[in-house]
């Protein structure tokens, strides 16, 4: 984080402390603070503040790629004195040798279509996520940091995390390294409520965010858990009241709205529970930025609740994890309108129950499946043992049904599957592929994603050449990729009139029909 005490780069974190003279009963519930930043054009951007202890709010913002000079000023409620209450700080470009994307080109916002994540400067970018549910309140630094080197070196940039322990009637040591042991982010969500805030809980997931966001790795903030939980032990989402789950979507906006960020409003529920609808709506106010915020289904649900609402970018369905492949969940979803991101935020996880359930090219053959049947946001993984930070295989307390046989989170992090998913967006990268459809009517009986007239991505199972429609409008230039491994397995230039991309291998192949720029 950068003091505003000097000039910070575009797209960079800087943070103010607001001192408020007062007293009450629980700042956190009684006094509502934000900021307004104005741009030396007119440009305003208004962020909220959230308290962080005694007297002290802070508020978190990032100049959307305009460089000069910003001015800001505190907004409290009426009577309450904030110091100090204005100020003024310049931005500047970004460092030329800037490692990440999103400080150079600003944070993600949905695609003109609806269906990828984009840049502010239109560049479209495939989520690949892993699921680390447990990772906010069981993990320690030194993890984090081995877990994100592994995750961003797989070519992951996204991360499922349950924001806090779900689970109402989960008990354990208040520690992250004994067995059963787990942080608390809200001393009173044992009772139904989020009112009783823990903010050195908070300040430890600050550097557990940004760890996470030093490689790459967007944190996909999800609330309080609606479906199984952590243990199964009443997820506290169905119970809270719709107003405490928005004013801690606020919160969340707050603290970690200024740097790369998802919102999941809702997870592992029907959709239609009244909390989501509430922290939607909340996110949609405060988030500055234009940032995804969307559901996550259980997997018998209609996957579609509040398909009109503005503020929904995504719904991202779940197929159960019995090791069978479900393309048509997210086929489905795709016809949905209005048009909205679509993937399948949870398929079967890798080694869940038994091993070899789901495991190695399983995952790979789902997400690119998956991709071509319209989940054409992103692909996604999780692994037994992982999901839920099991410290380590015999650790007891545990469903078996979500465990990988022999393994805690270190072993299952090793799972030759997670590898197969990350290589789907290196093999994409850099490609055209905004507000890519499926599309059925350019090739014979084979997967197939197009932009019109520009680009066009096949996935062949088992191998072989790909035979083109008569009337196909597919680019003319192609290249042949091994999704295993992402070696170039053949490139070339095929005349107007050939029906036929050759290829003579057998295993799965990608091929990619590009327009030369």
């Amino acid at each position: 984080m950068t003091e505003a005490d000097g000039a910070v780069a575009v797209w960079r974190e800087v943070e103010l402390e607001l001192r408020l003279d007062g007293r009450w009963t629980n700042a956190y519930t009684d006094v509502d603070v934000f900021a307004e930043f104005r741009h030396e054009s007119g440009e305003l951007l208004i962020r909220p503040a959230f308290w962080d202890g005694g007297n002290s709010w802070r508020v978190r913002f990032a100049a959307p790629g305009t460089t000069g000079t910003w001015t800001w000023r505190a907004v409290a409620p009426k009577g309450i004195s904030v110091e100090p209450a204005s100020g003024s700080f310049d931005v500047t470009g970004h460092p030329a040798d800037e490692p990440l994307e999103f400080y150079r080109s600003g944070f993600w916002r949905m695609s003109e279509g609806g269906r990828n994540v984009v840049h502010p400067n239109g560049a479209p970018d495939l989520i690949a996520a892993d699921t680390a549910w447990a990772l906010p309140w069981r993990a320690t630094l030194p993890d984090v940091e081995t877990y994100a080197r592994d995750r961003s070196g797989k070519g992951f940039n996204a991360v499922l995390l349950m924001s806090v322990q779900p689970d109402m009637d989960a008990r354990g040591p208040r520690e992250r390294t004994l067995p059963g042991g787990f942080d608390v982010g809200f001393e009173d969500l044992r009772e139904g409520r989020l009112e009783q805030v823990n903010i050195d809980y908070f300040r430890t997931l600050d550097a557990i965010v940004a760890t996470l966001r030093r490689h790459g790795i967007v944190p996909v903030l999800q609330p309080v858990f609606h479906g199984f939980g952590w243990k199964g032990l009443r997820a506290a989402g169905p119970l809270v009241p719709p107003a405490d789950y928005a004013r801690y979507c606020r919160f969340l906006v707050a603290r970690y709205g200024a740097g790369p960020a998802i919102y999941l409003v809702g997870a592992d529920g029907a959709g239609t529970e009244p909390q989501i609808e509430a922290g939607g709506r909340e996110v949609e106010e405060w988030d500055a930025y234009g940032q995804p915020c969307g559901i996550h289904y259980r997997p018998h649900a209609r996957n579609d609740a509040h398909q009109d609402a503005h503020w929904l970018d995504f719904q991202w369905s779940q197929t159960g994890h019995g090791g069978e492949h479900v393309p048509e969940r997210v086929a489905d979803q795709w016809r949905n309108l209005p048009a909205k991101g679509v993937a399948n935020g949870e398929p079967s996880y890798e080694n869940t129950g038994r091993t070899g359930l789901a495991s190695g090219w399983w995952q790979g053959h789902e997400a690119w499946s998956n991709l071509c049947a319209g989940g054409t946001m992103g692909v996604f993984y999780g692994a037994g043992s992982l999901w839920q930070w099991k410290l380590a295989a015999d650790e007891a307390g545990h469903s078996d049904f979500f465990s990988a046989p022999g393994a805690g989170w270190r072993e299952a992090l090793d799972f030759e599957g997670s590898a197969y998913v990350g290589l789907v967006r290196t093999v994409l990268a850099g490609l055209p592929f905004t507000d890519m459809a499926p599309d059925w009517t350019q090739a014979i009986q084979r997967r197939a994603l197009t932009v019109p007239g520009r680009l066009a991505i096949f996935y062949n199972e088992m191998g072989g050449p790909v035979l083109l429609a008569e009337d196909n409008d597919i680019p003319l230039p192609y290249r042949v990729v091994d999704p295993r491994t992402g070696a170039q397995l053949a490139e070339g230039h095929r005349r107007p009139e050939d029906r036929v991309i050759p290829h003579d291998g057998e295993g799965p192949a990608v091929f990619i029909c590009q327009v030369a720029s």
